[in-house]
């Protein structure tokens, strides 16, 4: 048997969600079922990068030739398959935030857009990573419930170093105009002068109006910038933050959250999109564009070490649902009736 898996966002020094999804995904899937040829598929240049980066011993293949071997099912992981189809497919969506709200360029929307829907419509099964994510499919690019199956990431709990924590205020996402970077800066300036808050992200979409805004704040020296930073540094930083704030706008998951809570970190995060059903009761979520609300619940937190020390618990509990092997137990379960004999 034979399977072939989009893997262009698995490697790399700077990992998005998705490509942490795509690497574990993929690792657990292989050691849970060796007996398959594994097809390891990247789209140019990264196929060519992934020669000097990854291990030769892998199977690889340019995803533009499909036709060299085809695997009796492809797993496409972004949202995204090829124009030229394999037999069998399914595709991962993560989200569809650009088609709901101003994220993004004029130009990576229509882009983003037209892959989603050839995606949804060439598929012979769908995965989404949420309820919230399967319900937007059927919105958005009228895909049946049947087609779909929810499947939770996992998340892979960080090595935290034994630090005290601190009156720190982290957040870890992208500096962009969906995290909501804006309003969390001003609703950070309610809590006392000796609280920092930490922004632990690379640059994204709108960032340099939000970077503009944290140079104004009348906090701006209690404000930390950090840019993306790896995964020792970022365990050092869950290790000495009191609060985790994630008052996104849109999210199809937010492995964030469940990484703040397997490091013992109380979340704050919104009430809309896929967020509710991550944290479960493990946070205090909050309603994202009302900035008061942001605040309040930063100095609730800031005020009140007995609930800081509930969330955290319930927050361990909370993020231990979440493993890769349950995910790719889940997957292999949707591969199986396309695996069978035609």
């Amino acid at each position: 048997m034979t399977i072939g898996i989009d893997a262009t966002y698995s490697f790399g020094p700077n990992l998005s969600g998705v490509g942490v999804y795509s690497r574990e995904i993929l690792n657990e899937l292989a050691r849970l079922h060796s007996e398959v040829h594994w097809l390891r598929y990247y789209r140019s240049p990264r196929y060519w990068q992934s020669f000097s980066t990854l291990p030769g011993a892998r199977r690889r293949l340019l995803l533009d030739s499909v036709g060299l071997r085809s695997p009796d099912l492809f797993h496409g992981l972004n949202q995204r398959l090829p124009k030229k189809p394999f037999r069998r497919q399914i595709a991962t969506f993560h989200d569809l935030f650009v088609l709901t709200g101003d994220y993004s360029t004029a130009e990576f929307r229509s882009r983003f857009a037209a892959q989603a829907r050839h995606a949804a419509a060439q598929a012979d099964h769908l995965i989404a990573v949420s309820e919230f994510t399967a319900t937007q499919m059927q919105g958005l690019l009228n895909v049946p419930r049947a087609k779909i199956t929810v499947i939770p990431h996992g998340v892979t709990p960080l090595p935290i170093p034994a630090l005290p924590r601190e009156k720190i205020v982290l957040n870890v996402g992208a500096i962009q105009t969906r995290k909501n970077i804006s309003r969390l800066v001003r609703a950070f300036q309610s809590l006392p002068l000796d609280w920092t808050l930490v922004l632990a992200g690379s640059s994204g979409f709108g960032s340099q109006s939000i970077l503009n805004e944290i140079a104004a704040s009348p906090a701006r020296d209690r404000i930390r910038v950090t840019g993306y930073i790896g995964s020792a540094e970022l365990a050092q930083w869950y290790a000495r933050a009191s609060i985790f704030a994630f008052p996104s706008l849109d999210e199809g998951f937010g492995i964030p959250i469940l990484e703040a809570m397997a490091a013992g970190v109380p979340v704050i995060a919104s009430n809309r999109s896929a967020m509710p059903e991550v944290c479960g009761e493990a946070a205090l979520l909050v309603t994202p564009d009302v900035e008061s609300e942001i605040a309040i619940a930063l100095r609730h937190l800031a005020d009140d070490l007995s609930l800081r020390e509930s969330l955290v618990r319930k927050g361990h509990a909370r993020a231990k649902e979440f493993t890769w092997n349950k995910a790719a137990c889940a997957t292999w379960d949707a591969y199986r009736p396309f695996l069978e004999p035609a």
